[in-house]
């Protein structure tokens, strides 16, 4: 059962989380390698795609946000484009979109950054946007300030933190074809705090700059000192215990089951048949003179939606008739 715990340092300004996402993971694979069209993706790029969807999780936790947590990374290798995208109720689907070959051996350099032109892209889309208003978006670069690819999600993910957020973060990310998982420390901004409510301005200002906190320090190093393959393998408790039986932690009910982490995707034939209208008549018929029927297939969860002859003729009928100024 994929599951998130959250975490705070008691005491401290520092915070933490821990997901391992399991069933709603796999379900994910088990989608993409039921696609005929595309079929399971390359080892590298599951684990890309793993990792990123964990971060998601990890992402979407640490803010109160009503709506869609969107996480891209693009580029120009053969991975062109991969996205994960967390509700604020955990709901999650991920996908990715490769042109090319991708060795078993590739790096996310390999991947997404093989000229340098890679970005990370974090948008934030409320559910109940309103007239005018743009969803919010910080968008970083894979590659840190002297043009050099960063070696992995996890450290592209910390850039994007310090330079969009000024918030000092340490991450261990980690994906096989079983389990996604990540844990992540966060420094708590220390101005505005009810705890430091007594303190001058001036205190604040010298205890909230970027790695000023000793706190923070020590256990960002203990959590860096996480294995891959431990974050993987162990259960929560375990993993908790062996980094920080030193701290003491305040620990949330885990959220899981029906309220925790799962898979869940938005598509849906109405979606469709809008975004078939916004293409227009004349295009879409082409393809149905051509093919003898529209199939659109959502890349998330694999779901086909077909549209023969007359019902591409109900589609732009239903549209005419529902326009505005027109007689219903």
């Amino acid at each position: 059962m994929s599951e998130l715990h959250k975490f705070l340092f008691d005491g401290l300004p520092v915070r933490g989380m821990l997901v391992r996402l399991t069933d709603a993971w796999q379900d994910i694979l088990r989608r993409r390698a039921a696609n005929t069209d595309t079929g399971a993706y390359p080892a590298p790029v599951r684990a890309l795609l793993g990792e990123m969807t964990a971060a998601a999780v990890l992402m979407q936790s640490n803010i109160k946000f009503n709506g869609a947590l969107v996480f891209q990374i693009f580029g120009d290798g053969p991975v062109k484009v991969a996205v994960a995208e967390v509700q604020s109720n955990l709901a999650l689907r991920a996908t990715a979109s490769i042109t090319g070959s991708v060795a078993d051996s590739s790096s996310l350099a390999d991947m997404v950054n093989a000229q340098g032109q890679g970005r990370c892209a974090i948008t934030l889309d409320p559910q109940d946007r309103l007239p005018g208003q743009q969803p919010y978006q910080g968008v970083v670069p894979l590659s840190n300030a002297q043009g050099k690819s960063l070696p992995d999600l996890a450290a592209v993910l910390e850039q994007y933190m310090r330079q969009s957020e000024q918030l000092d973060t340490v991450l261990v990310l980690a994906a096989n074809d079983e389990v996604a998982a990540g844990l992540l420390i966060q420094r708590i901004p220390l101005k505005g705090q009810d705890n430091l409510a007594g303190a001058t301005e001036s205190a604040w200002d010298e205890a909230d700059r970027l790695d000023a906190n000793e706190d923070y320090q020590r256990i960002a190093t203990l959590a860096a000192s996480l294995k891959r393959d431990e974050l993987l393998t162990l259960d929560v408790d375990t993993i908790l215990r062996r980094l920080f039986w030193e701290e003491k932690l305040l620990r949330f009910t885990p959220q899981e089951g029906d309220n925790g982490p799962h898979f869940a995707c938005s598509c849906s034939r109405e979606r469709v048949q809008a975004m078939l209208r916004s293409l227009g008549q004349e295009e879409v018929d082409s393809v149905v003179a051509e093919q003898g029927r529209v199939e659109v297939g959502c890349d998330y969860c694999g779901q086909q939606y077909r549209f023969d002859p007359i019902d591409v003729a109900q589609l732009f009928t239903d549209s005419h008739l529902s326009a505005p100024g027109t007689m219903q």
